[in-house]
């Protein structure tokens, strides 16, 4: 039953975004979140599951240092720009 209103509620604030973007003349874009935390945002290495208590790791091909949780979200950034096709999405790198 908590996975059924889980999922009624995600439902529900996924439509109020739609709207809210449709109001504003935005755009929302569905990415698939799987393993954006496990493949390195700079070379795109693949470095396997890692337990949620590893916060912080170096890929072990460019030995670049991640944050779990912001090498996750530029995952996700890349994945949303590719879907768009280069429609007008500014791209952050640091």
């Amino acid at each position: 039953l908590a996975k059924s209103i889980a999922n009624a509620s995600w439902r529900m604030f996924r439509q109020m975004l739609e709207y809210k973007c449709e109001w504003y003349g935005k755009k929302i874009i569905a990415v698939d979140p799987k393993n954006t935390s496990r493949i390195c945002s700079k070379c795109g290495y693949n470095s396997g599951a890692k337990p949620l208590e590893i916060r912080e790791w170096t890929c072990s091909k460019c030995q670049t240092k991640h944050d779990r949780d912001i090498n996750a979200a530029v995952n996700i950034l890349h994945k949303g720009s590719t879907k768009l096709n280069g429609q007008g999405l500014a791209m952050v790198t640091s």
